[in-house]
């Protein structure tokens, strides 16, 4: 066996086993070992029978004098009944419903034993406990009349008497049968684990090997070994991440694109004709960008600022340097309505410079235009991709269908992504690909340059992921908000201040205002997941907590108002015309799942209710409250909680007296974790890892680590394990 090994070939693990390990993410040996445990057991001070305490967790050794299966004619409930003995005495074992084991446990036979002592009617016993064979005499150490207490820990236990390692589970695989499985897997291998990291590395941050941190990580001798291989394996993670992101970075820099100048007096003319001032924030972040696309070699920039800070207007700025240059441009959302709001907004912003935009959806396109006196008229797609091809389109906004293969621009120099900031040379190749051509071997010297990407997002990034998640990225920050907007006043309401805050909103609406409710996203339950598809029954759960919300306001809260209704299972035609009634004011209320986090304005919109806001992160919560205050009236933030817990009221606090989304993902990120913030769970990237990233000390150290590899060995020719181990790593995490 290799760590490549796939599951399919460990001995005793049949089919039945192999899909539950597919469903807990395990596929191959290498998954297996790095499935690490969440916690451990405190097994392993083993005491001779006559010390054993009630009411604590006790680890025996001794041999079997009796077993036998009795039956509870009350309850009707088996009971195996065991009678254990060491050279200090013997203690009865009972197990609850387990007749089985007298199949396994014979009269004779030596047994460690760890669980719950239980003193019943004068009398003392061991509760269910984990339990294993000893294999012989000379294994067996309670034997020894000499000894008042044994502390040396049996090297062949796994499952007592030791620390016990217990996993993540998933129904019908327990952490016992990992436990068996992963030890078997782990002698097999011996030696042959091959340690990636270079030997002075590990001198230098004290690093145990490879071999060695996964016995101790699963079957670990102290919790301070424990501690040092989980520390080795965090190291290892970041220091792959930090390797593969600047290897991104050298690989981008080799590559050639379009120099465009900076056209001075044309960005000058468009600020002009601005109807707002640009902040300073906005300056400085159009001055980095227009400089980057004058070079050479492909920008690589994200553009990060919170909602409504105004990134749509330098992404504008951007694209019409590099149009009026002679060149297209694209831009990709995520979603349709996100697409088509860019579409309307940037062409108004750009409405005196004679462009030339297309919107290009899964089902549809439209063009603004010279032939079309300046108006947005439905165009066929093939008409639009013919355009494309020309180079008759200037700026082409869409979602994800422009990486499509029939899409061929004839000279594109910029791509600009709204919240997808993961966007690598191939798929950049792609869209320049010729018509004739659609090769992506960046060695053809026929094809064109990679255009320059600029990304934007407005979920503000902890410092600590930004370094090493985007660290390939060179970063824009917008932290002003424009001139004129007032602070939302945002209110933590419990159950008691409903009905006033009910009130105060309906007054609200009276004045003209609109409003949005977000309803959470609830878990499912435990029976739920084990019988469905979990991403589809968290969407559809959120689609019953909408529902239930809408007709609970509809009916009995608002019965007089016009209230709408949005989520992410109705049709792209629905949602586009419940956004259209609400954006002309012909719906009051609009109830909403969390789909209007990302590019949805409406500046008459005043009030933003947030129900069960303790199920959201700082940073989302933060997200919400965006969508309102986009205008010159007072807004409000109304956070709805049933909670009682303290923690969740000091939490929820931290967004009232801040206005900062860059202070408050921080803190989302000390609380919650990065897992959570950043919804990282199926990246490829182990929890320990995605944990460790909250470390900026460690953080720092990996990132100088893979610097310096990479600087006295750039091919890591030196380090053919180490490369081998990255090409893997790349193949299998995706960094979103």
């Amino acid at each position: 066996m290799q760590l490549a090994t796939p599951i399919e070939e460990i001995p005793r693990v049949g089919p039945q086993y192999q899909k539950k390990l597919k469903k807990l993410g395990i596929k191959t040996i290498h998954d297996l070992l790095f499935h690490f445990p969440h916690r451990y057991e405190e097994f392993s001070n083993i005491v001779p029978v006559s010390e054993i305490k009630s009411g604590a967790i006790n680890s025996i050794q001794g041999k079997i004098l009796e077993i036998e299966n009795k039956r509870t004619w009350k309850k009707r409930m088996v009971l195996t009944q065991c009678l254990v003995e060491d050279f200090s005495g013997a203690i009865k074992v009972i197990w609850f419903n387990q007749p089985y084991l007298i199949n396994v446990l014979k009269k004779g036979d030596f047994i460690s034993l760890s669980g719950k002592a239980v003193l019943k009617k004068n009398e003392i016993y061991l509760s269910s406990p984990a339990y294993e064979k000893i294999s012989s005499l000379a294994d067996f150490q309670g034997i020894n009349p000499n000894k008042t207490k044994t502390t040396k820990k049996e090297k062949g236990l796994t499952h007592t008497g030791r620390l016990i390692p217990v996993y993540p589970e998933t129904e019908g695989l327990s952490s016992k049968w990992l436990r068996y499985v992963i030890k078997l897997v782990l002698t097999d291998l011996g030696d042959k684990i091959l340690d990636p990291l270079p030997i002075k590395l590990r001198k230098e941050h004290q690093l145990i090997l490879l071999q060695k941190s996964l016995w101790q990580a699963h079957f670990p001798d102290s919790l301070i070994l424990a501690k040092k291989a989980k520390k080795r394996f965090a190291f290892e993670g970041l220091f792959f991440i930090g390797l593969h992101i600047l290897r991104e970075k050298q690989k981008l820099a080799k590559e050639k694109a379009m120099p465009i100048p900076f056209d001075l007096k044309l960005i000058q003319g468009f600020v002009k004709k601005l109807p707002f001032k640009l902040t300073g924030c906005q300056k400085k972040s159009i001055w980095q960008i227009l400089k980057d696309i004058e070079r050479p070699w492909p920008m690589n920039r994200l553009l990060e600022g919170d909602v409504g800070s105004g990134k749509t207007v330098v992404a504008t700025m951007a694209i019409l340097n590099i149009v009026k240059a002679g060149y297209q441009t694209g831009l990709m959302a995520p979603t349709e309505i996100l697409a088509k709001q860019h579409f309307q907004e940037i062409s108004k912003l750009l409405k005196s410079f004679n462009l030339s935009i297309g919107l290009l959806t899964g089902k549809e396109g439209k063009i603004i235009s010279k032939e079309s006196k300046w108006q947005a008229i439905k165009i066929s797609r093939q008409k639009l991709l013919e355009k494309i091809i020309a180079g008759e389109t200037d700026l082409l906004i869409g979602t994800h269908a422009l990486i499509q293969k029939q899409v061929k621009f004839k000279r594109l120099a910029l791509v600009v992504l709204d919240e997808q900031h993961r966007f690598g040379v191939d798929q950049r190749a792609r869209l320049c690909s010729s018509p004739a051509k659609a090769s992506t071997d960046r060695q053809e010297k026929e094809l064109p340059p990679i255009p320059h990407l600029l990304s934007m997002t407005a979920t503000p990034i902890p410092r600590t992921l930004a370094l090493t998640i985007y660290g390939d990225l060179d970063l824009s920050l917008i932290v002003e908000l424009p001139k004129g907007r007032k602070k939302i006043i945002t209110k933590i309401i419990p159950p008691k201040e409903r009905n006033k805050a009910y009130r105060f909103i309906k007054n609200e609406v009276k004045q003209g205002r609109q409003v949005f409710v977000i309803c959470p996203r609830i878990e499912p339950t435990n029976n739920e997941r084990q019988t469905a598809n979990n991403e589809q029954l968290l969407k559809w759960n959120e689609v019953k907590a909408v529902k239930e919300e809408y007709t609970k306001l509809s009916k009995k809260i608002f019965p007089d108002l016009k209230i709408g209704m949005l989520h992410g299972k109705m049709k792209t035609e629905e949602k586009e015309e419940i956004m259209r009634k609400f954006k002309q004011k012909e719906t009051d209320i609009l109830v909403s799942t969390s789909v209007i986090e990302v590019g949805i304005d409406i500046p008459n919109a005043g009030v933003m209710i947030i129900e069960g806001a303790e199920r959201f992160g700082l940073a989302q919560l933060h997200q919400f409250r965006g969508r309102v205050g986009r205008a010159e009236h007072q807004s409000f933030c109304f956070l709805f909680t049933d909670s009682p817990a303290k923690k969740t009221f000091q939490r929820l606090k931290a967004l009232m007296f801040s206005e900062n989304g860059f202070d408050l993902a921080e803190q989302d990120l000390k609380i919650r974790g990065p897992g959570e913030v950043f919804g990282q769970r199926q990246s490829g990237i182990p929890d320990l890892v995605m944990d460790s990233l909250a470390d900026i000390s460690l953080v720092t150290k990996t990132r100088q680590a893979a610097k310096e590899i990479l600087i006295e060995d750039p091919g890591l020719k030196k380090y053919p394990l180490l490369r081998e181990k990255i090409q893997e790593f790349e193949k299998k995490v995706h960094l979103e």
